[in-house]
């Protein structure tokens, strides 16, 4: 949860019994998702210029929003209750990064400098060897 969002469900908390529930229906009760989705979703999609969106994309949004911030695999699995954290990479394998360059220049970042490589020619390739000749 963002820690942003705290104050505001701790205020929404104030007040209520342990067993109370935080979010309750106009009536009391919990919300039903198909009256929720009629009389609050549905109009605020349509407000928004949102067609065909559903509570269920919310989900795909909030792991878009996770891998995009840098989360790792097991942070998201849990944060959609995966059982796995191949599962999760099964449905979202498309939103984490497999930059090369990235993972080059991050390796780079850890790997101590070993004074300059030519391109053409790996480390330690520079001094003669043995040779055959006469």
């Amino acid at each position: 949860m963002p820690p942003d969002l705290l104050p505001a469900l701790v205020d929404a908390c104030r007040g209520k019994a342990d067993d109370d529930l935080i979010f309750a229906a106009p009536k009391g009760g919990p919300i039903r998702l198909n009256n929720w989705r009629r009389r609050v979703f549905d109009p605020a999609c349509r407000a928004a210029g949102l067609v065909g969106f559903t509570p269920h994309d919310l989900r795909h949004t909030a792991a878009s929003l996770a891998v995009g911030a840098g989360a790792n695999v097991k942070a998201v699995q849990q944060m959609l209750g995966h059982a796995s954290a191949a599962m999760t990479l099964d449905i979202y394998a498309g939103l984490f990064p497999d930059d090369l360059d990235a993972v080059g220049r991050t390796l780079n970042s850890v790997v101590p400098q070993l004074g300059h490589i030519e391109p053409d020619r790996p480390s330690g390739l520079d001094e003669p060897g043995p040779s055959n000749g006469p």
